[in-house]
């Protein structure tokens, strides 16, 4: 029974519970079980959470007891480390930061336990959650659970490798420019990012550049990451970036009432080359909603194609970023990895770039919507190449030698924009890693993006695959 249950998604373990046919206690112990089994490969867990099976006995209580019950009731949930859990280590990926308890959750924690979750654990950033691959000085590194000489990418690589392994059957991640969607990619797992300000920042760090950062669920399917987004987005009255807007309609479920279209772009599409493979699986989810009866056509973006968006974000986020870092590494210089080296001995950004830079997120942000008055729809690739071995200092992408960093060409835009973006599987590589593919919508059209995505979800080629770790 134990497999089965660390292979449900959190939406069906909730069911299961609410009917009786499953008890809280059995899903706690389950998952326990299987951290305790291949996380010593992996490294993904840092934390186990004081109290889980307590919580599930309590949850169990309720549901003996017919009070009434939240959406994820005794649904165990992992949370990135970079993110505040009260009375839980969260020691952001460093050891300057080591011992660290806080005293309140982040307030997606909070709206999550409210709906009945149970924190089981915590999950390995790399330092400071700043970097394409997790690891760090306090916790390690964390493995691909497709392949241990692999990746799960950053910076919520730790979250993705847990989700996928069956260690949580939902948890909750962060990204800056990358670090939700391309982890979810390289492990196979789906990551939604929403727009910019429905997931309050409260409780995350680090804060700057507050105006790229999100939070995000992950999960292993689409139902899951619409459900979790629907209870964590909306102001909390902490973060003055945090939105609102008339409802919070997921989408999953309903029928549209005209033909959606959508535009497909992978190479050329972005700042640099695409793997053939990875242009391949994402003309397949072209094909696919093709034949569900959207209207599909493939498309081209001269300002995307044009724009070095990773680049920009760096030019931008160095100048907010430096100053905090400089502020808490202060004698603490032997205990700095290598990802909060690189922001701490960048140059400053000359003020000329810094305002070329603006200007060249204005312009992503003016083509993105002129293409939303004519699509609804933009289908792409999350990464241009699947999950890399550990380390590599160059990558060869369709003959072409390109930074490893150049795997956040293709998310980087919709950062830096603050546009919905949802990173699901569509395909598998020569290599047997996941590829995934990107559903992105118009700003705070994230039904459209579930939508979309759960259709994709229902006719994937790869929707029952799993590690075999």
């Amino acid at each position: 029974m134990t497999d089965d249950i660390v292979r449900m998604d959190a939406t069906r373990i909730s069911q299961l519970i609410a009917r009786r046919e499953l008890s809280p206690v059995e899903v706690m112990r389950a998952h326990l079980d299987r951290i305790a089994a291949v996380n010593p490969k992996l490294n993904a867990i840092v934390t186990l959470a004081d109290g889980a099976m307590e919580g599930a006995e309590r949850a169990e209580a309720a549901v003996r007891s017919g009070a009434q019950l939240g959406p994820l009731h005794g649904v165990p949930f992992t949370v990135k480390d970079g993110i505040d859990t009260a009375g839980v280590l969260t020691q952001r990926g460093s050891p300057i930061f080591r011992g660290r308890v806080p005293e309140t959750d982040a307030t997606v924690v909070a709206r999550l336990k409210a709906a009945g979750a149970i924190l089981i654990a915590k999950t390995n950033p790399p330092e400071f959650s700043y970097s394409i691959e997790t690891d760090n000085l306090l916790t390690g590194q964390t493995n691909n659970p497709w392949n241990l000489d692999y990746t799960p990418g950053g910076s919520s690589g730790g979250e993705s490798a847990a989700i996928a392994a069956g260690m949580s059957p939902l948890g909750v991640g962060s990204d800056l420019s990358i670090s939700l969607r391309g982890p979810a990619a390289h492990t196979g797992i789906v990551g939604f990012k929403a727009t910019h300000g429905r997931m309050p920042m409260t409780g995350h760090w680090p804060r700057v550049p507050r105006r790229f950062w999100h939070i995000g669920p992950m999960a292993r399917s689409v139902r899951d990451v619409a459900l979790a987004y629907s209870l964590m987005a909306g102001p909390d009255g902490a973060d003055g970036f945090s939105i609102s807007s008339p409802g919070l309609d997921t989408g999953v479920g309903t029928k549209s009432t005209r033909q959606l279209r959508v535009g497909w772009m992978a190479s050329p599409g972005f700042f640099g080359p695409i793997d053939p493979e990875v242009v391949a699986t994402v003309k397949a989810a072209a094909q696919a909603l093709s034949s569900a009866g959207y209207h599909v056509e493939q498309v081209r973006l001269p300002v995307v194609e044009q724009t070095d968006a990773n680049s920009v974000l760096w030019q931008l986020q160095q100048m907010e970023s430096q100053p905090e870092f400089e502020k808490v590494t202060a004698g603490h210089e032997v205990e700095i990895f290598r990802h909060a080296r690189l922001v701490l001995d960048a140059p400053d950004t000359p003020i000329a770039d810094f305002v070329a830079a603006e200007q060249a997120i204005e312009r992503l942000r003016d083509s993105f919507a002129e293409y939303f008055r004519r699509y609804d729809v933009l289908l792409c690739p999350v990464t241009p190449f699947p999950a890399t071995r550990h380390g590599l200092n160059d990558v060869v992408v369709d003959g072409v030698t390109v930074s490893p960093f150049h795997v956040m060409s293709a998310t980087s835009p919709f950062s830096l924009t603050g546009m919905p973006a949802l990173s699901m599987r569509f395909g598998t590589s020569r290599d047997g890693l996941p590829i995934g593919v990107q559903v992105v919508s118009s700003w705070l059209a994230e039904p459209t993006v579930l939508k979309v995505a759960s259709l994709l979800e229902e006719v994937s080629p790869v929707r029952d695959l799993h590690p075999t770790i």
